[in-house]
């Protein structure tokens, strides 16, 4: 327990996640007599993982999309398809999120990518930039539950289930929260008055948006299908995912060489400070198995109640506080091995808890005051961050919504990764 009082002393103090880590994680060691050399072997026990490798192949697919030109066409499908709801614009950015999602696999990545397009567009209809912004936020989650989800491939990798059942498990739960977001807007279009499309799109010219972004809308049909079918694994989708955006570049002709290396460079700095933070929180996690700190969270928690719904409500509750000071990565490599056996013992699905908890840890990003989304998109939209919060109350209410829904109705995220047994 004084290794993770450290590691809150370091991180509250301003240092950097992995100087909070490795810093307790190396006294410890000296102290218990243990070689320093274990540090490296156990960062290098565990980045030398397959599973792990289809992290930096979808933060690639990620970079290339944004060089190749293929977010900009489907930005004009998705304004095309639904810029008449009720909503507008608004509509189209959540309804783009959802196509997107299938692409990155991360919410940094999509405000990153997008959030400054999305706000331009958006105040050019008369949109405020606050909820412009807080748009952009909320609908930013729907990526890393939905498949690619680089969260959710590193609670399989650490949980040890299965990469395939869990990435499939966010289909319907992202889907589910596309929807409800939409709803929430509807709601505030009739109460505000907000613009849109003065007229349904024709077959017309819904089709002569959709043909050019085709390509790049069949990414998700290929993934699931290939997953489902058992055709190749995680990293193999991630692979072909990135050797399929360089074929579809050449039928775009947007994507240059240099375009491609920047790309890769790009791809090798944000995979490095992951990774890294990954690596670190082995060490961590090695430590705190051998103090037997899981073993003694789940005596406590069970000694409340080993009531799976008592359980699952008091998980929500330490994930959504925890997520409120701490990021996504640093959140799940740090607790998934503490947090989840008990809740594992008393019989829940450790994929239906995948959802959960990758759910809980995501709104960590628009909540303050880490919300690294919040901070990410008042710098990409130069808006204060206590504005975006006003105008995303709203939102805060189908997203606890659909979080309870998936907490408590287990089958409908198993529905798909069932189809598989």
């Amino acid at each position: 327990m004084v290794v993770i009082g450290a590691f809150f002393i370091l991180f509250m103090l301003g240092f950097p996640v992995t100087a909070s880590i490795l810093i307790p994680s190396a006294a410890y060691l000296l102290l218990n007599g243990f070689p320093l050399e274990m540090i490296a072997q156990r960062i290098q026990h565990t980045l030398n993982s397959y599973t792990l490798t289809a992290v930096p192949l979808f933060i690639l697919v990620g970079n290339l999309m944004n060089r190749a030109g293929i977010t900009s066409r489907m930005y004009h499908f998705a304004d095309t398809a639904v810029g008449r709801v009720p909503g507008g614009l608004a509509q189209v950015n959540i309804f783009y999120s959802l196509i997107f999602a299938a692409k990155s696999g991360a919410a940094l990545a999509d405000i990153g990518a997008m959030g400054q397009i999305h706000i331009k567009a958006m105040k050019d209809k008369g949109f405020s930039v606050p909820y412009s912004a807080a748009v952009s936020v909320a609908s930013a989650i729907i990526g890393p539950i939905t498949p690619p989800s680089i969260p959710i491939i590193l609670y399989a990798s650490i949980a040890g289930v299965s990469v395939i059942r869990l990435l499939l498990s966010g289909i319907v739960p992202g889907l589910l929260l596309c929807a409800a977001l939409m709803a929430v807007t509807v709601v505030l279009a009739y109460r505000r008055k907000y613009p849109r499309a003065e007229r349904w799109s024709t077959g017309r010219e819904l089709w002569a948006a959709f043909y050019p972004a085709l390509p790049s809308i069949l990414t998700p049909a290929l993934l699931v299908f290939g997953m489902l079918s058992g055709m190749f694994t995680p990293t193999e989708a991630a692979a072909i995912t990135v050797s399929y955006l360089l074929l579809i570049s050449l039928f775009y002709r947007e994507l240059t060489l240099r375009g491609i290396g920047e790309a890769l460079l790009e791809t090798v700095k944000s995979s490095c400070s992951v990774l890294i933070i990954v690596g670190a929180a082995s060490l961590f996690g090695w430590i705190l198995a051998i103090e037997q700190v899981p073993q003694t969270f789940s005596v406590f928690l069970l000694s409340i109640s080993s009531n799976p719904l008592v359980l699952l409500a008091i998980l929500n509750l330490i994930l959504l506080v925890v997520g409120l000071v701490l990021d996504s990565t640093t959140a799940t490599l740090l607790l998934v091995p503490i947090v989840i056996p008990p809740l594992v013992s008393v019989g829940i699905d450790p994929v239906h808890l995948g959802i959960v908890f990758v759910f809980n840890i995501m709104m960590g990003l628009v909540t303050p005051p880490m919300g690294l989304a919040l901070f990410m998109i008042s710098k990409v939209g130069n808006v204060a961050i206590k504005d975006v919060i006003k105008e995303l109350l709203p939102y805060y209410i189908p997203l606890i919504v659909v979080l309870l829904i998936c907490t408590y109705f287990p089958a409908i995220v198993l529905w798909i990764p069932n189809m598989i047994q």
